[in-house]
């Protein structure tokens, strides 16, 4: 028997499988330590079981198959028997910083309260945790133009300091998109109070269309690692 309430796959028996269509093109999370541990299909549900509690193991599998072999194994078992493969692919929880994140290498994230709100953005050194930058609140701002001003602010910070081998992540695909055409493509209303974000944006296409940008930009990987640790924490 299969229970699928709350989005909870739990293998209660051998031999079941799915009955329900569109299965086979769903991941499959493995909670081994949380607060409910089960093989869920929907990474909303499996996150609000492990998001917070101290040790939380868990891992993302194609197939239900996969899923419920690894549940059984347990997690040291289901890890070390994952093999040498893409590092990246297997990763699932916390990253390790220093190993599964190379250093050097900062977060950069945004919040804003509304749409439009108040937005504030900031830079964070992976390293040590240290805030590096913290701009706004701005008023009448959106959260995509904090994370392209911040991607921004981080590369002009270490074009001025000289560094090519710091990596930058931003957990923003559309501030990533941005960057790559030099160009923010905000719909943002102007108004009497957001002059400066305005500006600022101004400024920071013009610097990106005046330098090249040697540092490489990465996506942080939010759904495997969890929240960037540049993350105001108001979700």
């Amino acid at each position: 028997m299969m229970d699928k309430g709350n989005g909870i796959l739990r293998y209660l028996g051998p031999g079941e499988s799915p009955t329900f269509a569109g299965m086979a093109k769903r991941k499959f999370y493995v909670i081994w330590v949380g607060s409910e541990p089960g093989i869920y299909d929907s990474w909303h549900d499996a996150k609000a079981r492990i998001q917070g509690y101290p040790g939380a193991k868990y891992k993302s599998y194609p197939t239900l198959e996969e899923a419920k072999a690894a549940f059984r194994a347990g997690h040291s078992a289901a890890i070390q028997s994952s093999g040498q493969g893409n590092k990246k692919a297997r990763l699932v929880g916390k990253p390790r910083i220093g190993v599964d994140i190379p250093l050097p290498a900062w977060a950069v994230d945004a919040a804003c309260s509304g749409v439009p709100g108040p937005m504030e953005y900031r830079g964070v050194d992976l390293a040590t945790g240290q805030e590096l930058f913290h701009q706004g609140p701005f008023p009448d701002g959106t959260n995509n133009v904090g994370e392209f001003l911040a991607l921004v602010h981080a590369l002009a910070q270490l074009h001025r300091n000289n560094d090519r081998k710091t990596v930058i992540y931003t957990d923003s695909r559309t501030a990533l998109s941005w960057l790559k055409h030099k160009k923010a493509k905000t719909t943002l209303a102007a108004t009497g109070r957001n002059a400066i974000l305005f500006d600022l944006i101004d400024r920071a296409e013009t610097w990106l269309k005046q330098h090249t940008v040697p540092n490489q930009v990465i996506k942080w990987e939010t759904e495997r690692w969890g929240e960037i640790p540049a993350d105001f924490g108001r979700k």
